[in-house]
């Protein structure tokens, strides 16, 4: 269990993308972390994906101290721009970059980042549309599975959620 001991946060709210929440929730609990589900300071204590699957909240945002975690997922799809509404969210991913914390997103995610601040002088990729926005932040923007800079670990889509959980396990092993 190369995680064991290791504790990360998921992002989630309405709209979140299925896949990209619970494919890195499952792979980060066979790697041994422990797993929770943190929302936004509104909204739902169970939130839908586009798809309807629902996940139970286990915390909100301002619950959560940095200091308790190893790293933090931030899941695409429509619930980021739900996210970034939130300053908790924004205040703990951005604390998670600041304490050089284990910080990855990927899709739409990267409007996290973006709202957060978190993207000047990064190299880092998202889903195509949102390139522009991630450019805008300062971030040097590639079209790569996934991008590893420091702590910070992004990837474009559902396809390349091997590699974007095996640099997170890597990353926080």
């Amino acid at each position: 269990m190369e995680l064991k001991g290791k504790k990360v946060a998921i992002l989630a709210a309405e709209m979140y993308e299925d896949l990209e929440l619970w494919y890195p929730y499952y792979r980060m609990k066979e790697a041994g972390a422990t797993v929770v589900i943190v929302g936004p300071g509104f909204g739902p204590d169970e939130v839908k994906s586009k798809h309807g699957y629902p996940a139970l909240l286990d915390a909100r945002a301002k619950q959560v101290r940095p200091s308790e975690l190893d790293g933090v997922i931030i899941p695409g799809g429509y619930a980021p721009d739900l996210l970034r509404r939130c300053p908790a969210t924004l205040k703990l991913v951005g604390s998670m970059m600041q304490e050089e914390k284990v910080v990855a997103a990927i899709c739409h995610a990267g409007w996290v980042l973006i709202s957060a601040g978190v993207l000047e002088v990064r190299r880092a990729t998202s889903f195509f549309s949102i390139r522009d926005d991630m450019a805008n932040a300062g971030a040097e923007w590639v079209d790569e599975e996934v991008v590893v800079d420091g702590r910070l670990i992004t990837s474009r889509y559902p396809d390349d959620l091997p590699a974007f959980c095996r640099a997170i396990v890597a990353a926080l092993g």
